[in-house]
């Protein structure tokens, strides 16, 4: 299978997934979306234990395509028609990063604007380059945040940073986005896709059955009151007691051994 907006790569257990735009700065086209939800669903049947979503050229993602939002807008005659359908099949992408088992790691070069941080934060891990900017550019065209914005961010840097971010539109050097806890790694641009890599890598080597579990906790853990979180963790940790990783992790820790997770 190939994208027309995606380079795809499997290596090992890790699917590297690229938005390949870089002449528009990889912004979120239907048919980027289309690719993204397509790619991401590959990575799973190909048997890839983690993801790493990255961009190309100068870009991670300057958000959404406005080009295209214009050209609907003008052969629709509704201003809104993007932000029906396309909008509603970004939120089902964002959905599926959210709730795939399996760990994703953004590598975010560049530019990252709008819905593209927001596809950064849907990821479970955040490295980027010295040079990557964020920026919750909404505001400065009039319209609100999507993309899981209004629910990661808070949850990242707290209530009153995150109303600054949007009210804003400010854009975040990645040394302050590091030092508010929005991101979790800053490295040389140069170095970013094989540290992104590397550490999807080691991710991709741990039981990762139970990492999705992590993944299904976290998501549920601001909702939840605590008797339903400790009632998520019970069944969680039933779930992987009666895993094959368990049985190894236990082996491999009497035989004073590395564990060999196989993800089941």
């Amino acid at each position: 299978m190939s994208f027309e907006t995606v380079n795809y790569e499997l290596g090992g257990a890790v699917a590297v997934v690229t938005m390949n735009r870089p002449d528009a700065l990889n912004a979120l086209s239907m048919q980027l979306t289309i690719d993204l939800d397509a790619a991401f669903r590959r990575a799973v049947s190909d048997g890839a234990r983690a993801v790493v979503l990255t961009g190309s050229g100068r870009a991670f993602c300057s958000g959404g395509d406005l080009r295209e939002m214009r050209s609907m807008w003008e052969r629709e005659g509704r201003i809104e028609a993007f932000l029906e359908e396309p909008l509603g099949r970004l939120h089902e992408v964002i959905r599926l990063i959210r709730e795939t088992p399996i760990p994703f790691v953004a590598a975010v070069n560049g530019v990252c604007a709008g819905a593209g941080v927001n596809f950064a934060l849907a990821c479970d891990i955040v490295f980027a380059a010295e040079d990557a900017a964020f920026r919750e550019a909404f505001v400065r065209i009039g319209l609100t945040p999507d993309c899981g914005g209004t629910f990661f961010l808070p949850r990242a840097i707290g209530e009153k940073l995150a109303a600054e971010l949007f009210m804003t539109g400010d854009a975040v050097s990645a040394e302050r986005a590091l030092a508010i806890g929005m991101i979790n790694r800053v490295v040389a641009a140069d170095e970013l896709i094989a540290e992104a890599t590397a550490f999807a890598e080691r991710l991709a080597t741990g039981p990762t059955a139970g990492i999705g579990r992590i993944k299904r906790m976290l998501n549920a853990s601001f909702s939840n009151d605590l008797t339903a979180q400790l009632a998520l963790e019970h069944e969680c940790q039933i779930e992987s007691g009666r895993s094959d990783d368990f049985r190894e992790g236990v082996a491999a820790f009497f035989e004073k051994r590395p564990p060999n997770f196989s993800g089941k």
